[in-house]
């Protein structure tokens, strides 16, 4: 996989050449300070809409100056205040209002996948900038776009490209996740399909084997077959309850890919698939037991520390506080006990 692979396959560039085939979608450049937020190690502070800033105010609103949160044990009390970018969040609200109101947020090539989890609704559904700032600064999928794109890469010795980075908002679209496939393409030959949610397993799929291949084959010959700068690649698609394809995303023909049901050692070794049989292989979950856990589960924390810090769960919140005073009586004990058997 060459730099010049991750470079092709960034949102703006395939965007245009396929707008007739996907979601539609509107890209925004990412200031410069809006990048150095993003990466900035401290505390993870949202801020972008009128709507973060009510809720600031609601929080604060029952308790007193004095209280604000303290991020250490030193006598200075530091209160953290979230950055604002208020040129750009009209932007990005104007273009949220653009797009229905609700949208799919993503950079140049990842989406936060692995961030649903802290979201109130844990989905990467938003309708602020704020709702964008809490994935993204929540994501290493993110980080890994804005840090190390061609990480990767077997070119390492020549120079990075220079990466203009964008913030693409994507109109939100409801996806039922087992109607999603990727596809991956080996000069510019389709050689397999698997299924894209694979941890789960999907009974129509089984079913309608034959009907969704040959859809996904016709929709890569008609729309995108010879049309992408690269001749091997890697896209993902969406087939419809209609069974119409849409084209979803597209990716580099390497490890920083997901191979999903295959391997690539499979996919890179010439011609071990294509010789199997005329089509592309197409892989699936076959039954209920072969379902696994979702791999982004181990970007995530325990539900109890989510529910507590939202105060979503008042029986957790006082089963909490109920042990922590515990601890500290039988603390309190420990010392008094310690300071009657102390030598006189």
């Amino acid at each position: 996989m060459k730099k010049e692979q991750v470079v092709n396959c960034q949102f703006s560039v395939w965007y245009p050449i396929f707008k007739k085939h996907t979601i539609r979608s509107l890209i925004l450049p990412l200031p410069q300070n809006v990048i150095d937020y993003l990466l900035d190690d401290g505390t993870l502070v949202v801020s972008g809409s009128d709507h973060n800033t009510q809720q600031t105010h609601t929080y604060n609103s029952d308790s007193n100056a004095e209280e604000d949160i303290q991020w250490s044990d030193d006598e200075t009390t530091t209160t953290v205040t979230a950055p604002e970018f208020p040129e750009f969040n009209s932007k990005v609200l104007e273009a949220i209002n653009t797009l229905g109101g609700r949208v799919f947020p993503k950079l140049n090539w990842s989406a936060p996948r692995d961030a649903n989890w802290i979201a109130l609704n844990s989905s990467l559904q938003c309708n602020s900038l704020s709702d964008i700032f809490l994935l993204f600064k929540s994501s290493d999928f993110i980080t890994h776009d804005l840090t190390q794109p061609f990480l990767v890469c077997s070119d390492q010795d020549s120079p990075d490209p220079v990466i203009n980075y964008e913030l693409v908002l994507r109109k939100w679209s409801e996806l039922i996740p087992g109607g999603e496939f990727r596809c991956f393409v080996k000069e510019n030959k389709l050689i397999a399909i698997s299924q894209r949610d694979y941890t789960q397993y999907y009974q129509h799929i089984l079913k309608q084997e034959e009907q969704i291949c040959h859809a996904i084959q016709e929709f890569f010959s008609q729309h995108i077959q010879y049309k992408f700068p690269d001749e091997d690649f890697v896209f993902d698609v969406y087939r419809d309850s209609q069974g119409r394809v849409w084209l979803i995303d597209l990716n580099p023909f390497g490890e920083v890919t997901d191979p999903l049901l295959f391997t690539w050692e499979e996919l890179t070794s010439s011609g071990e698939i294509s010789q199997q049989q005329d089509g592309p292989a197409f892989r699936y979950t076959t039954s209920e037991v072969t379902v696994q856990p979702s791999p982004c589960l181990s970007y995530r924390i325990p539900r109890d520390f989510v529910d507590l810090s939202a105060g979503e769960d008042a029986y957790k919140l006082i089963d909490f506080l109920k042990l922590k005073k515990s601890q500290q009586e039988d603390s309190e004990e420990e010392e008094g006990e310690e300071e009657e058997s102390a030598p006189q």
